[in-house]
């Protein structure tokens, strides 16, 4: 690996804690709290096991991050109807809201290196 390599793998790290920084301060979330909101965008009702899956963490680390947006209003749990033990998480209507605002938003400042 040469010294350009390096510098364009530091500046990329540089980038994504600066886009985390403004996430926190603008719509206090962090980098897993909205790669959660997106993917339920997307995907709809999905089980806790799946959300690991899909954002490659730990069923710990999942956990974590859905009961964070879960106090904020952003996603709920359901029982499953198949089986009431199991939970699904969708997001709601605030959560929804959220991320539309978030992908309104002018991150003045912030710049995505080309690399």
């Amino acid at each position: 690996m040469d010294n350009l390599c390096i510098r364009k793998i530091h500046q990329l790290f540089r980038a994504v804690v600066d886009f985390e920084r403004i996430l926190d301060e603008r719509f206090s979330l962090n980098i897993n709290e909205l790669m959660l909101l997106c993917l339920l965008s997307e995907r709809g009702c999905l089980l806790a096991g799946e959300i690991a899956n899909y954002m490659n963490l730990t069923r710990s680390n999942a956990s974590k991050v859905i009961a964070s947006l879960e106090r904020k209003g952003c996603i709920e749990r359901k029982a499953c109807s198949h089986d009431s033990r199991c939970q699904q998480c969708q997001i709601t209507k605030a959560g929804q809201m959220l991320i539309e605002k978030i992908n309104n938003e002018n991150f003045e400042g912030f710049s995505i290196i080309k690399i």
